[in-house]
């Protein structure tokens, strides 16, 4: 009988950073006609957006297009790494064009993970397509973290990434039974000029959660880094045409719309945290102090927040920001849409 959950937590990077390799013959984007279904894995950020937009570019229906979006902080409980407002934002674009918007979620989310004492990961929660709630995992081997995750490009420790993302939505595929019936393609907004590891990702190949050759259960799932050879340029520009508002981050002067609290946050990004969203960060702090062991190697928050400067933010867009009602609309004028603060501004996140 087929494994019911596949997280493949532990991995290397090399394992994980799926490496480009030049094989003749090789496709290098998918047929979109060969598919029945597209998922955009959708945080909100301008290239999970771009990746929906190009979509709809090529024509496909938004019948055919699902959005999925990870909740890192779980469905309730915690709100200590993630921007309040990005499950109403998502929520609000899926309506704004009539696409379907689903959810996927470790149970305590990154709180529960990172407090895991002689205990299993905890388990995954989220709808099926035909509306049924399943939950999956929650045993196995026990194991301990207290502590952040690592500023690295290794999964194995730096595990918001594989535990809350990437397991979670395989997890959500691997136990939907609709994915077992014809060809699913999976959109992901990594860019090259992000990193030169992401520039080496390949942009398209099978998804982790594939199973095409499988005797008893039958998958076939592929993955599509449709803005893989992107610039940032071109992200805005189509957003631009659309007439999509960006994700407040954006708006704030971010130039990443990760966690709030995004562990490769720069010390601007850190002073900003401490000034404008002081029980988050002091939190952070906090926990730092009780495992003994800093997020960034030989340096606390504190002391990261120390070397930056907080800007000064539009109180307009911090409000909404901190919300949990995106209340600015979705969509306006592209007349007279104008690029973010944040837009090419400082890269500080995964390598």
């Amino acid at each position: 009988m087929e494994q019911q959950s596949l997280f493949h937590c532990g991995m290397t990077a090399q394992e994980s950073a799926i490496l480009q390799d030049a094989q003749p013959g090789v496709q290098s984007e998918p047929s979109l006609d060969d598919y029945d279904r597209f998922i955009v894995f959708f945080s909100g950020g301008k290239d999970s957006v771009a990746c929906f937009l190009w979509l709809l570019d090529q024509g496909i229906s938004v019948e055919k297009i699902e959005l999925h979006h990870h909740l890192v902080d779980g469905r309730e409980g915690s709100e200590l790494m993630d921007w309040p407002i990005t499950t109403d934002y998502c929520t609000k674009f899926a309506a704004s064009f009539g696409v379907r918007m689903s959810f996927s979620w470790k149970e305590g989310g990154f709180e529960r993970e990172m407090l895991r004492h002689e205990a299993p990961t905890a388990p995954v929660h989220f709808y099926t397509q035909s509306g049924e709630k399943r939950q999956i995992g929650g045993v196995g081997p026990l194991g301990t973290r207290e502590k952040f995750p690592q500023v690295s490009a290794d999964l194995s420790v730096r595990w918001c990434s594989s535990y809350l993302k990437i397991g979670v939505g395989e997890a959500y595929i691997v136990n939907d039974p609709v994915f077992r019936q014809g060809k699913t393609l999976v959109l992901t907004g990594e860019r090259a000029e992000e990193s030169t590891a992401r520039a080496r990702y390949k942009a398209f190949e099978p998804h982790r959660s594939d199973n095409r050759d499988g005797v008893r259960v039958k998958r076939w799932v592929d993955v599509f880094r449709a803005v893989h050879s992107w610039k940032e340029a071109q992200v805005w520009d189509i957003m631009r045409k659309y007439g999509v508002n960006p994700h407040p981050a954006y708006h704030l002067g971010l130039s990443r719309t990760s966690c709030m609290a995004c562990i490769f946050g720069s010390p601007q990004q850190w002073a900003m945290l401490k000034t404008y969203m002081p029980r988050h960060f002091s939190r952070i702090a906090n926990y730092e102090t009780a495992f003994g062991t800093t997020i960034k190697r030989g340096a606390t928050v504190e002391a990261t927040a120390a070397k930056g400067i907080a800007p000064e933010l539009d109180p307009y867009w911090l409000d909404i920001a901190m919300g949990n009602d995106f209340t600015a609309p979705i969509l306006i004028e592209p007349s007279t849409w104008v690029l973010p603060l944040g837009a090419f501004g400082e890269t500080s996140g995964p390598t």
